[in-house]
């Protein structure tokens, strides 16, 4: 079967942070702040698909027709994103991710309309060419989408990394991703070919508690999963936003998932595991410096979330 109507593509991904860099080899892309995903666009339709190849239209039905400014039969990585005051937010796109009600869905897009942002194209005129260097698939790119409020193909600057993170640094982006201009496409794999260049990083974790504190704050309790499967308690944050917003993502209580209840933990709320991401500033002592709750990961597995060097 041809891999555009098998679906399940696995898109390549970002190897781990790194400094700002230029390099004549590489271009230079802004990192955009929403959630990944693969288009299929043919000339009747378009199927969106995240990481975990679960359909993302029922919840972004102002997208289910960017297929019509696709000039061929094509599939394209991307990242689906939310602008709010001209500025992609990552709360509002993973808000919307948990709509279920036609309705709310309707008044969220209304409000705050989706779009994708195209970044490569895997498939062109009925076969892969994942096989081509990067340079020559963004020139097929441009020649594919047509681009309007709903779909457009992500800019890029040739060898400038630290000049484009500095601007990116200006304007409170999320950073930048440099790419190597012959890199060929991997399904599902993380190479050195691709970095990403962050103002603020993110942490992924499994949040299985809060704690109420002082003055209405409140301690998000994280924890991973050791060599033996087991889980354990990694690092507490602030979650930045009032407990009814973390309550918007239709968290669900749960029992304590230890045998005793940690020590300093007599007060914790306990909920079912969510994977999170959090949003630190890097240091060269490690740990989460300025560390805040940035939102919820629903393309990704509690058991994908494993004890590393980052404040642990």
């Amino acid at each position: 079967m041809d891999i555009f109507d098998s679906k399940g593509i696995k898109p390549m991904l970002i190897a781990e942070q790194v400094d700002p860099y230029d390099d004549p080899d590489s271009i230079f892309e802004l990192k955009v702040d929403g959630i990944r995903c693969i288009a299929y666009c043919n000339n009747t339709s378009v199927d969106l698909r995240n990481k975990r190849d679960i359909k993302l239209l029922p919840r972004f039905p102002e997208l289910m027709n960017i297929y019509k400014s696709c000039q061929k039969k094509c599939i394209l990585d991307g990242e689906l994103n939310v602008l709010v005051n001209g500025k992609p937010d990552f709360y509002e796109v993973q808000k919307r991710t948990l709509l279920s009600d036609p309705f709310k869905i309707q008044l969220a897009y209304t409000k705050h309309p989706a779009n994708f942002v195209a970044y490569d194209v895997l498939y062109y005129k009925d076969k892969l060419i994942t096989d081509l260097p990067l340079i020559e698939r963004k020139q097929i790119l441009n020649n594919v989408v047509s681009e309007n409020q709903l779909i457009s193909v992500s800019r890029y600057v040739e060898t400038s990394g630290k000049m484009l993170f500095e601007l990116a640094k200006q304007q409170n982006l999320e950073g930048v991703v440099g790419k190597k201009k012959d890199s060929l496409y991997w399904f599902g794999k993380r190479t050195k070919d691709w970095n990403k260049i962050k103002v603020m990083a993110d942490y992924e974790a499994i949040a299985i508690a809060y704690i109420p504190k002082p003055n209405n704050m409140t301690s998000l309790v994280l924890a991973k999963y050791n060599a033996n499967n087991s889980l354990i308690i990694t690092n507490h944050v602030t979650l930045g936003v009032s407990l009814s917003k973390l309550k918007q993502y239709g968290i669900k209580y749960s029992n304590c998932p230890f045998l005793e209840i940690p020590k300093g933990h007599e007060n914790a709320v306990w909920i079912e595991p969510v994977v999170c991401t959090i949003e630190y500033m890097p240091s060269e002592k490690g740990g989460l410096r300025q560390a805040v709750f940035k939102g919820i990961r629903d393309d990704k597995l509690s058991e994908e979330c494993r004890l590393d060097k980052i404040g642990e």
